[in-house]
C-alpha cells in the first residue's frame, strides 16, 4: 500500500489543469507516496473537513470564471455559513493556471486562496500562477513552484524508509489493462453509452444524446477564404431545452484516416476487441468506452490524436522508448531546458500527437497498449452559441460554424478537429440500401418508406428487380458494380453490413460477392479476403438475419 496519502483537486476547462494534476500524482507515485487526483466536483466537498493536505490546480476561463467541473464546488465554498474554523487541520496549496492578456488574470486561483485562508486553512506557498503567455507557457512558472511544493510536502509526509524513488526513467504501471479478446462475445455489442430519445437522464458530456443531422449547408460563397457551415440537428424526444445565449456541447470524432495512419503507425489491428481494466481499485473505467472495445473505436471517438501534446506527452513516450536515438530527443523535450526547442518543434507549428508519433517511428511501434490512455488525452467536446430558437423550431437545434483551417511552416495545413468533422459529415452518408425482390409493382416492400427516406438525403437506395429484364439481377450483382464504393465504406469508413434475407442461397452469394470485392477493389489475396470477412463477422461488423 503506497502511505502516506494526499489529494489532488482539480478545476480544468480545456485539460491543462488536469494534466498538470495527473503530473502531481506520477510524481508523488515516483516519490512512494500515495495520491488521490479528482476533478473538484467529482469530489464530495463535506469531506474536506477530514483532509490533512489538498493541492488545488485551478484554471480561470472567460472574465475570471471558474471551469464547469468545478462550478458546483465554487458556489458551496463560498457559503456564508461556513465556519472561519472548517479548515483549521487543513495543510493546502493553489496553483493556477491562466491568461495575462485576460484582466482577471488566474483570478479563480487567487480568490481561492484566500477563501481557503478565511477558512482556517494553512498555506504551504503562495499561490502559483502559472500564465499563458510566457513563452515557455505555464511551465515556466509550475516547474520551480513545483519544486517547492516538494520540499514541503516530503516534510509533511516522508516516504516510507525502505522503498527507494523511482528514476525518471523508468515507466510507472499504467493505470489500465487491455484484454484483448480472440473472438466476439455471444450477447451484446460494442455502441456508445448515450442517452435515447424519451430517456428520463438527461444528456451529459458521460453520456450525450445522438442527434440526427438534417443539413449541412455552406452559407458562404464558394470562392469566399472562409468555410462558414449552417447546421441543423433533430433533438426530439432528447429533453434538451436552451434559451438565447446558450452554448451547446459537441462530441467530435477522429477522421477515418487518422484513425487508420494511427493504427498502421503503432502497429494495431482496428478490428481488435478488448476490454478495459483498472490496476488499482479507486480508478474507474471511462464511461464514454463500451465494454468489450474495439482500437477502432477507441482511437476515433476516445484518443484525442489530433491534439498538440503536452510537456507529460513527451515523458511517458521517452520512458517507453527503446530506440536510443528517439529516446535521447524525447528526453530532451520532456527536460525543463529543453522547453524552448519543445515550443519551436511542436507548439508553434501546432503539430499533433499523430504527427510526433510519425516522427518517432521505432518508439510508436513499441508503446504496449496498456499505456494507450496515460500517453493520449481523451478527446474533449467543444462548445457553439446555438444559432436557432426553440419558440420557432421546438425540435430542431441550429449552430453556425466556422472551419477551422490555417497554415503554419508544416505541409499540412492546420484543422479543427471538431468543426472539420462536422463540415465532413453528409446527412445521408454512410446509409446504403442495396433491396432486391422480382417486381417494382409487386414486392417492393416500404416502397413509400425508403423513397421518402432517399428524398430527406437519409438513405440512398439501390433496388435488384430480377425478374424485370431478361437477365435476372439481385443484389448480389449490385453489390459487384458499386465494389469501390462498397470496399470504401467498410474499410476506410468502419461501415456495418447487415444482410437479412431468405436463407437458401443469398447469404453465399452476398458473401461469394464481397470476398470479390476485396479482392478487386481492396487489392487483397484470396486467403486475406476470406480473413477480412471473418474479420468482420467476429467484431459483429457483418451481421445477418435469414430464414428459410
Amino acid at each position: 500500500m503506497l502511505n502516506p496519502q494526499f489529494l489532488v483537486l482539480f478545476g480544468s476547462q480545456t485539460g491543462t489543469a488536469q494534466d498538470v494534476s495527473e503530473r502531481l500524482g506520477r510524481e508523488a507515485r515516483r516519490r512512494r507516496l500515495g495520491c488521490r487526483v479528482q476533478a473538484l466536483d467529482s469530489y464530495p466537498v463535506v469531506n474536506l473537513i477530514n483532509e490533512p493536505l489538498v493541492i488545488f490546480v485551478c484554471a480561470t476561463t472567460g472574465q475570471g470564471d471558474p471551469p464547469d467541473n468545478m462550478k458546483n464546488f465554487w458556489r458551496f465554498i463560498f457559503r456564508k455559513n461556513l465556519p472561519t474554523t472548517a479548515l483549521c487541520q487543513m495543510e493546502f496549496a493553489v496553483l493556477g493556471l491562466g491568461d495575462s492578456s485576460y484582466t482577471k488574470f488566474n483570478f479563480v486561483a487567487k480568490k481561492l486562496h484566500r477563501r481557503l485562508l478565511q477558512l482556517g486553512g494553512s498555506a504551504l506557498l503562495p499561490v502559483c500562477l502559472g500564465d499563458d503567455q510566457h513563452e515557455l507557457g505555464p511551465d515556466a512558472a509550475v516547474d520551480p513552484w513545483l519544486r517547492d511544493l516538494w520540499d514541503r510536502v516530503l516534510g509533511l509526509l516522508p516516504p516510507p524508509p525502505d522503498l527507494a524513488e523511482i528514476p525518471p526513467g523508468v515507466p510507472l504501471p499504467s493505470k489500465f489493462t487491455l484484454l484483448f479478446l480472440q473472438e466476439a462475445p455471444s450477447t451484446g455489442s460494442e455502441g456508445q453509452r448515450v442517452a435515447h430519445p424519451g430517456s428520463q437522464e438527461p444528456p451529459s458530456e458521460s453520456k450525450p444524446f445522438l442527434a440526427p443531422m438534417i443539413s449541412n449547408q455552406r452559407v458562404t460563397g464558394p470562392s469566399h477564404f472562409q468555410d462558414v457551415r449552417l447546421i441543423e440537428f433533430d433533438i426530439s424526444g432528447s429533453g434538451i431545452s436552451f434559451a438565447a445565449g446558450d452554448v451547446v456541447l459537441i462530441q467530435p470524432s477522429n477522421s477515418a484516416a487518422h484513425v487508420q495512419q494511427f493504427c498502421q503507425v503503432l502497429g494495431l489491428d482496428p478490428d481488435q476487441l478488448f476490454t478495459l481494466q483498472p490496476r488499482e481499485p479507486d480508478v474507474s473505467c471511462p464511461t464514454r468506452l463500451p465494454q468489450p472495445c474495439s482500437m477502432r473505436h477507441l482511437v476515433s471517438h476516445y484518443l484525442d490524436i489530433a491534439s498538440v501534446p503536452r510537456r507529460s506527452f513527451f515523458e511517458l513516450l521517452a520512458c517507453l522508448s527503446l530506440h536510443e536515438l528517439e529516446r535521447e530527443k524525447l528526453l530532451e523535450f520532456s527536460s525543463a531546458q529543453g522547453q524552448e526547442e519543445l515550443f519551436e518543434y511542436c507548439n508553434r507549428p501546432r503539430r499533433t500527437i499523430l504527427e510526433v508519433l510519425c516522427d518517432f517511428p521505432h518508439t510508436a511501434a513499441a508503446i504496449p497498449p496498456d499505456y494507450l490512455l496515460d500517453l493520449i488525452p481523451a478527446i474533449r467536446p467543444r462548445a457553439f452559441s446555438i444559432a436557432s430558437s426553440m419558440l420557432a423550431h421546438p425540435s430542431r437545434l441550429q449552430i453556425l460554424v466556422a472551419v477551422v483551417q490555417f497554415q503554419t511552416r508544416l505541409k499540412e495545413p492546420r484543422r479543427g478537429l471538431c468543426s472539420s468533422w462536422l463540415a465532413s459529415l453528409d446527412p445521408g452518408q454512410g446509409n446504403f440500401l442495396f433491396f432486391g425482390c422480382r417486381w417494382r409493382d409487386q414486392d417492393f416492400y416500404w416502397e413509400a418508406e425508403w423513397q421518402e427516406l432517399e428524398t430527406r438525403d437519409c438513405l440512398t437506395l439501390v433496388p435488384a428487380f430480377s425478374r424485370e429484364q431478361e437477365q435476372k439481377v439481385y443484389v448480389q450483382h449490385r453489390l459487384r458494380e458499386l465494389g469501390s464504393l462498397v470496399w470504401e465504406l467498410l474499410d476506410r469508413q468502419g461501415a456495418y453490413f447487415y444482410l437479412a434475407g431468405n436463407a437458401k442461397s443469398m447469404p453465399a452469394d452476398v458473401s461469394e460477392a464481397l470476398m470479390s470485392i476485396f479482392q478487386e477493389d481492396g487489392g487483397l489475396c484470396s486467403p486475406d479476403a476470406a480473413a477480412y470477412l471473418a474479420r468482420l463477422q467476429r467484431t459483429q461488423r457483418f451481421q445477418t438475419e435469414t430464414w428459410a
